[in-house]
């Protein structure tokens, strides 16, 4: 359908998982994508991190579906970086109309035994560095003249809570107020601001043994395929996990014509954990 033809769409995070997810399809619907994204570890994040060249590979895929993309090695806790991005894509591609707001990390831990640089290294990330990233981009949309769309990746724990990610749920759920707000305050443009709240998904965010150690504290050295027995019960749809792809939909589907009167939603796309 070419749903998002001839737009441009920034992507953060977009290395791998539900970044690189979300740029590809949006190429496959007509956009051209500046795909943006650390490459370096986070030292309190209990996993590894992209490489440059899973920035270069998203790069390969998206050129592969006969898309333009452009690649760069940004933190989004750097100001300064994303607006000298932001500004080199624009000047070459003449526009800006869609945002994910994707980046993000996650650790564990109860609120009361977190180191300082542990809840810095979540917030930064994962709620001021959204801010920021929707700050660089604002002034570039409102330039066109014609409208856009921003989509923050939120979280089922941005409507829900639990033990030992405290941290983590307190930066999604502030989320939930940067969306409202920033869609009041953009409506007047035309430009829609929205939420995604993905549950578990299948990316290395999860696959890890932090996160598989979190979910099953009976056994000494659990693996995925105990981590998956004990999400399923959490899900209505008796569902581990789902998809990057699943995240994707939901976003195509939010930034184009067909959404076009929805602003300041918040979309659960989790198999129902928020209700569970």
């Amino acid at each position: 359908m070419r749903r998002v033809e001839g737009k441009v769409a920034l992507v953060t995070g977009a290395a791998r998982g539900q970044g690189r997810a979300h740029a590809l399809r949006l190429a496959e619907e007509g956009a051209k994508v500046v795909a943006i994204d650390r490459c370096a570890d986070v030292e309190t994040a209990p996993y590894s991190l992209s490489t440059s060249a899973d920035l270069e590979e998203t790069q390969a895929l998206i050129e592969a579906l006969g898309a333009e993309a452009h690649i760069y090695e940004v933190d989004v806790r750097d100001s300064h970086a994303l607006h000298e991005a932001l500004a080199t894509s624009v000047a070459k591609l003449g526009r800006l109309d869609i945002v994910s707001a994707n980046a993000g990390i996650i650790s564990y831990g109860t609120l009361d035994s977190l180191s300082e640089e542990t809840w810095n290294d979540v917030l930064d990330i994962n709620l001021t560095g959204v801010w920021k990233t929707c700050k660089a981009a604002i002034p570039h949309i409102r330039a066109g003249g014609r409208g856009g769309s921003i989509h923050v990746t939120s979280s089922a724990l941005g409507l829900i809570v639990s033990p030992n990610i405290g941290h983590y749920a307190s930066a999604k759920h502030g989320l939930t107020a940067l969306v409202r707000t920033l869609a009041i305050e953009l409506g007047p443009e035309s430009i829609r601001v929205n939420a995604i709240h993905p549950g578990a998904v299948n990316t290395p965010l999860i696959h890890n043994q932090e996160t598989y150690n979190l979910f099953r504290p009976d056994l000494d050295s659990p693996n995925r395929a105990d981590f998956e027995e004990a999400c399923i019960p959490l899900s209505p749809l008796r569902i581990p996990y789902v998809e990057p792809i699943d995240i994707s939909n939901a976003l195509l589907f939010l930034a184009s014509d067909e959404a076009r009167y929805i602003t300041g939603a918040t979309l659960s796309v989790d198999g129902g954990t928020a209700i569970a």
